[in-house]
């Protein structure tokens, strides 16, 4: 199996964007600082292995999250 290039451009990017109730972040400021410390930090491609991870491998998400926090030094 290879991966095949969307030269057509049939799949839109992966362009994730936390979203956040204002009361929330109020409440739990410690929410987005965490999140501010993953600006530009996650690839296109290795949030697509996480998902595989999690889905297509059933893998713990917490797990997952953890492995990569842990290789970013996050």
């Amino acid at each position: 199996m290879v991966a095949l290039e969307d030269d057509r451009r049939y799949f839109p990017p992966y362009e994730a964007v936390p979203l956040v109730r204002r009361a929330t972040l109020d409440n739990h400021p410690e929410a987005g600082v965490a999140l501010s410390q993953l600006t530009g930090k996650i690839t296109e491609d290795e949030m697509r292995r996480m998902n595989y991870a999690v889905d297509g491998g059933h893998r713990d998400p917490a797990e997952v999250v953890r492995e990569f926090r842990k290789a970013k030094n996050l």
